[in-house]
């Protein structure tokens, strides 16, 4: 409705799936959370412009019933803003658009054409930077005249006006018309791929993957729950267990430049990446890891974001993460002249740069996890999208035989510099146990075994240590913490209260059972127990009564030759030598009987 000179009404839709797979236009915040798809299309009456988009292996005939039924939903947007333009807009400003000098241009085409095509067909990326530049350098010198003429400026700018769209124009041809492109490859060709994992030894999964004059090494590291990223946005999910930073230093492109903060490009190509690995990540109930994913562009000819996804999917695999499938990614393009378009497969910067679409999939060989489109012209058709995704299609599943030959599948075993994450479920009852008074016992576990220690309500503990023995250790002593004390258990304890009638015997923590005095010394009689036993000392016991009414736990000596071989039904009727049940034998620790828990 304003007077700015916008050709034609644009709009917008965000497209999910049900659980039967039907589509839904514009769902709630909230819904999308389980959905498949989430498909964001703009566009305008008459076709595409862009598209975004995370899947959960979706096939591409799918992907292409929700951009048909995404287009429908657009076309009745822009009929709308046509109506209200009608009755408030306003008339456009005109504007004069800089066009070439077609006298510039074709006194530039006689002379430097034929220099300018055979510069551009260099194969090697830097080289044919170079030789263009040497051809432009010289073209514009002719052109633009003295240069202390009072109209060089001018001049200069209409030459370089010129020859920008003589070398654009030159390169679209050859590869729309010569079906030639500019490093020689056909149409659907991928660029020579070059794979290694395991590079650097001591993270927790690496690889460097190179496909032609680009390659990105990415490094996996894995964290406990307490490492996920806490997010504060506007948006429902309030952490994330899973992210990708994506790195594009300026020396990948043979440039000098700061190297700061993540810029707008870096961001938007992490978040594409992590948005392809997520549907194949475990669940975190399989997998109780936080995940972080690195990849740093060492050299870039295009097609470095989808690079990265191929670098994630394999340095996820080196980890040891059990990944559903292997993800790999590949940029397409196009070069649309008239009615006739041609699609390219794994395109380079310079096809990127000059050409009309720069069209991202990523995706198993099942299916499309991640999709992004980005159109430079009016809009493409059903057609070439439908080309683009069959052809996408061919080139990711050999992207992925690449992949395979260098890591078929994901590692059997974590690699063993990542944390040791192990979980046991215990009695609700038991976390205060557990937990321990002010939180001195679960602090003090963690001291001993250098580990974090995590205690849901439901009874489920998680442990992170620092590797696998310290993990299973901890989860050992809190099992033997939270077993119920049974009949042919046996224990190391620590004596930790001497009596008139015998010794208390600390089994672990919180459980206490009594060696009665007339078996401290099996075969003789003492006259007390400090005779044999102290306070402090570890003995090997075993247990013969268990009394759960009267909390008490009864003790032998495991070398007691009276129960030696003896099974836990028959030790039952063995007895611990206390015949009182009270009195000044009999009596419990404190005033009472051996207490099988203590809280």
């Amino acid at each position: 409705v304003s007077d700015i000179p916008f050709p034609m009404p644009v709009g917008a839709v965000r497209i999910g799936q049900d659980e039967e797979g039907s589509f839904v236009v514009n769902p709630d915040e909230e819904w999308m959370l389980e959905s498949p798809l989430d498909l964001v299309v703009s566009g305008s009456e008459d076709a595409i412009l862009m598209v975004e988009a995370g899947a959960n292996e979706i096939s591409e005939a799918e992907i292409l019933d929700a951009l048909d039924i995404a287009h429908g939903e657009i076309q009745k947007i822009c009929a709308a803003q046509r109506e209200l333009a009608e009755k408030a807009g306003k008339a456009k400003t005109e504007v004069e658009v800089p066009q070439v000098d077609e006298s510039v241009h074709s006194q530039l085409t006689d002379q430097f054409s034929s220099k300018l095509s055979e510069a551009t067909q260099v194969t090697d990326k830097l080289e044919r930077q170079d030789a263009t530049k040497g051809v432009e350098t010289e073209a514009i010198e002719a052109l633009a005249g003295d240069s202390e003429a009072a109209d060089y400026k001018d001049k200069r700018a209409a030459a370089q006006m010129a020859f920008d769209k003589l070398e654009k124009d030159t390169i679209r041809r050859r590869i729309a018309v010569d079906k030639k492109r500019p490093d020689g490859r056909a149409a659907d060709e991928i660029r020579d791929i070059w794979i290694e994992v395991g590079v650097a030894p001591r993270t927790h999964g690496s690889a460097v993957f190179t496909r032609g004059q680009t390659q990105a090494f990415t490094v996996a590291a894995l964290g406990t729950t307490r490492d996920e990223m806490r997010l504060d946005t506007l948006g429902l999910e309030t952490s994330k267990r899973y992210w990708h930073h994506y790195n594009f230093p300026p020396f990948s492109v043979g440039e000098a430049g700061f190297m700061r903060g993540p810029k707008r490009r870096d961001i938007g190509h992490g978040a594409l990446a992590a948005r392809a690995l997520v549907p194949v990540v475990p669940d975190p109930e399989e997998f109780p890891y936080s995940i972080r994913v690195v990849s740093d562009i060492l050299e870039s000819n295009g097609s470095s974001s989808m690079a990265s996804v191929c670098g994630s999917s394999l340095a996820l695999m080196d980890a040891g993460v059990q990944i559903k499938r292997p993800v790999a990614g590949i940029a397409m393009g196009l070069i649309k002249e008239g009615d006739d378009y041609i699609v390219l497969s794994d395109i380079a910067g310079v096809e990127d740069h000059l050409g009309d679409m720069d069209f991202k999939v990523a995706g198993t060989e099942k299916g499309i996890t991640a999709l992004q489109m980005d159109i430079k012209i009016t809009g493409v058709t059903f057609d070439i999208l439908r080309d683009a995704l069959t052809q996408a299609n061919d080139g990711r599943n050999h992207i992925l035989g690449k992949m395979a030959e260098a890591i078929d599948g994901p590692r059997p075993e974590l690699s063993r510099h990542a944390p040791s994450i192990g979980q046991i479920e215990i009695d609700t009852e038991k976390i205060g146990m557990i937990i321990g008074k002010g939180g001195e016992t679960i602090r003090a576990l963690s001291e001993e075994f250098d580990a974090q220690i995590d205690v849901n309500d439901d009874g489920i503990v998680r442990v992170f240590a620092v590797d696998g023995i310290q993990g299973d250790a901890l989860i050992e002593r809190i099992r033997s913490m939270t077993k119920e004390v049974e009949v042919g258990d046996e224990f190391t304890g620590k004596v930790v209260k001497t009596t008139t009638f015998g010794a208390f015997v600390e089994l672990s923590k919180g459980n206490d059972g009594l060696l009665h005095i007339s078996n401290v010394k099996p075969g003789e009689r003492v006259d007390t127990v400090e005779d044999v036993l102290n306070r402090g000392d570890e003995i090997e016991v075993r247990v013969v009564e268990v009394d759960k009414e009267r909390g008490r736990v009864g003790l032998r000596l495991a070398a007691d030759p009276d129960i030696a071989g003896k099974s836990a039904e028959e030790l039952a009727g063995v007895g611990t030598g206390d015949k009182g049940g009270g009195g000044d034998r009999g009596g419990r620790r404190d005033g009472g009987g051996a207490r099988r828990e203590r809280r």
